[in-house]
């Protein structure tokens, strides 16, 4: 997400940006009109008004046009647990994430008919549905380095990995749990409320499991 403090990006950086969020954009469009299989990176070109090869210079497969934010995702998970309190474990400070992502409506916690609509999307796509499983799985070994690291342990701790495990398993049930939520009441805060209650209580799970290990 971007800082507001920050410096602007130099011209060269914000029209890449530009043209990346254009891409994404048209891309969306198409996939939600027509399905994910039934649109051409071609037609995704020039509803973006740019060429193939640009295509791909931002995005090195289609499905990637999809899963945009994924690895912003991943630096968020990475940047809260480099920046822990030490006196805060490291599962309580993904739970207090998830809570602070709630609260600033981060675009990965955001249940409303855009983000049901993008859900559906992925829903209908065999491919991409593999790819969302592909990303859970990649995700799962940087949270696993990351909480390593966070206490000072090898990445190939067992404990990191249990800890992974059941942290992905808890944020994964309440994603899906708050999505059926908003797509059965249509109510964005208590969509966000079923979302955060499954993940306190898997945090607690976690924190019972993981008793006696530094992540706890």
């Amino acid at each position: 997400m971007t800082d507001p403090t920050s410096p602007p990006a130099d011209r060269r950086t914000r029209k890449r940006l530009a043209t990346r969020q254009a891409i994404s954009l048209a891309a969306d469009r198409l996939f939600r009109a027509r399905g994910f299989e039934h649109v051409t990176v071609d037609e995704i070109a020039e509803a973006a008004d740019v060429g193939r090869m640009t295509v791909f210079n931002h995005f090195a497969r289609k499905e990637d046009m999809v899963f945009d934010r994924d690895e912003e995702g991943r630096e968020i998970l990475r940047d809260a647990l480099r920046a822990r309190d030490p006196g805060v474990s490291p599962i309580e400070t993904l739970r207090r994430r998830a809570h602070r992502l709630v609260a600033e409506q981060a675009p990965f916690v955001r249940f409303s008919d855009a983000s049901r609509a993008f859900v559906q999307t992925v829903e209908d796509s065999e491919t991409l549905k593999a790819r969302a499983r592909a990303i859970r799985d990649e995700l799962a070994q940087v949270v696993t380095s990351a909480l390593a690291e966070s206490v000072g342990r090898d990445p190939t701790d067992p404990d990191a990995h249990l800890a992974a495990g059941l942290l992905l398993a808890t944020w994964t049930v309440a994603f899906v749990q708050g999505h059926l939520t908003f797509r059965t009441m249509r109510n964005p805060e208590t969509a966000e409320a079923t979302f955060l209650a499954l993940v306190d209580k898997g945090a607690k799970g976690a924190e019972a499991a993981m008793a006696g290990t530094p992540y706890a």
